[in-house]
């Protein structure tokens, strides 16, 4: 840590401060003609008026995200303190390898979009972090921003570029991807001695307190993001609705699964804290189709109850059958979330609810599925094998699940196993 962590740190900063000195510059001092919105000022009104849902994705991805992975009771300063450190790298490269792609090359000009789909690039990694959370050091968490968030922009290029597919919430592009990258990488970076139960990767009462303030903070702006890149007035209208009758109806049926598979009728802390969002995750794809409240209700219960099962049954599989330790579950409420919002699309799209409602159009939500889905396994595989091969920085097993390796901990915290 004392010298491979600053170099890196430092190093990608001073990569980062080259690379905007060269090719971005503010949205005002574009040629007035080729303004998307038309003069200088109008462009600043419009950078004001969609700044509000930028501040509801931004606290998503450094509140929500950062308390939700505070569970672990020994893990607390890294679980907040690394989402703030991906978000700070991930922010800055965002912007520049979206910008890259999307200009061809050209000069980037920022605008309110541009530092949107930032965030939604960083969230990307920090699903991701949710499989590794314990067992990846700070300096294979930077490698594996750079690395995720360029195999990432490819794949959301291809997908609304190429395939001209529709993702406003990014279901597929984002939850889907993220957790299927995540887990690659959890595959490639097991450890044998993940099967037992570690003590540190455990809860305490006040931890699972921590966490669920971060599901109550992603429940509460989920509506803003997917409404942030909506086109048009209706659209962002539908995404809002749409969204939040999935995340209430969602809610319900999680609590009265884990309910049914809980012990005595108990509830489960991890199961609330994390499948009550699933709802966000699934009706993204098709939020700002026309599937009505009701649709969006079905899709929502579905997400609740699909992911409630995984943890109870399909996450105990992963890592006794399939080597993969999924620390923070975030297949159970990104990936098979972001697969139903894929194929809920495909089935909103055959009954008309969007306007692009073709064969092709199907066709191509399919295609982006998959194409989302098979990119984030190979790249998350070779982002695996050049972190545990070339970045050889992993904390040895006895540190895993442990702040003490990377921060100053109180004394009396360093001790404590309750």
């Amino acid at each position: 840590m004392k010298l491979s962590f600053p170099l890196v740190a430092i190093g990608l900063e001073v990569s980062m401060i080259v690379l905007f000195g060269f090719f971005v510059k503010y949205e005002t001092e574009h040629n007035p003609v080729q303004q998307q919105y038309g003069t200088n000022a109008t462009k600043a009104d419009k950078f004001l008026e969609l700044h509000p849902l930028f501040q509801d994705v931004h606290v998503m991805i450094l509140v929500g995200f950062g308390f939700l992975m505070t569970f672990l009771k020994k893990y607390g300063f890294s679980s907040v303190g690394i989402n703030l450190l991906i978000a700070a790298l991930g922010l800055q490269w965002g912007t520049f390898i979206q910008g890259i792609l999307h200009n061809k090359g050209q000069t980037i000009y920022i605008g309110i979009k541009n530092i949107i789909n930032a965030d939604f690039s960083t969230a990307t990694v920090l699903i991701s972090f949710g499989a590794v959370l314990g067992k990846i050091s700070p300096v294979q968490m930077l490698i594996m921003t750079i690395l995720e968030i360029a195999v990432f922009a490819g794949n959301e290029y291809v997908v609304g570029e190429i395939f001209q597919a529709s993702d406003i919430g990014a279901s597929m592009t984002i939850h889907a991807f993220g957790a299927y990258f995540g887990l690659a990488v959890a595959g490639v970076l097991y450890q044998s001695g993940l099967r037992r139960q570690n003590e540190k990767e455990e809860s305490v009462y006040h931890s699972d307190l921590f966490a669920m303030i971060g599901t109550l903070f992603l429940w509460i702006f989920w509506p803003s993001f997917n409404s942030a890149i909506a086109e048009t007035t209706e659209q962002q209208y539908l995404a809002i609705v749409n969204t939040y009758f999935s995340l209430v109806a969602c809610v319900l049926t999680a609590y009265a699964v884990s309910s049914l598979v809980g012990k005595r009728g108990k509830l489960d802390m991890v199961h609330i804290q994390n499948a009550s969002l699933a709802g966000g995750v699934a009706v993204g794809t098709c939020a700002d189709m026309k599937i009505h409240p009701y649709g969006a209700m079905i899709i929502g219960s579905t997400a609740g109850i699909v992911s409630v099962l995984g943890f109870k049954f399909l996450t105990p599989c992963l890592t006794d059958k399939l080597r993969i330790h999924d620390t923070c579950g975030v297949h159970n409420l990104h990936g098979l979330p972001g697969v139903i919002g894929g194929l809920a699309s495909i089935v909103a799209i055959e009954l008309g609810a969007s306007k692009a409602s073709t064969r092709t159009t199907m066709l191509m939500q399919a295609a982006a599925l998959g194409s989302s889905l098979g990119t984030a396994i190979v790249g998350g595989l070779i982002t695996g094998l050049i972190l545990r091969f070339i970045v050889c920085v992993q904390p040895s097993m006895e540190f895993f699940f442990d702040d003490s390796a990377y921060w100053e901990v109180p004394k009396r915290e360093e001790g404590d196993n309750e």
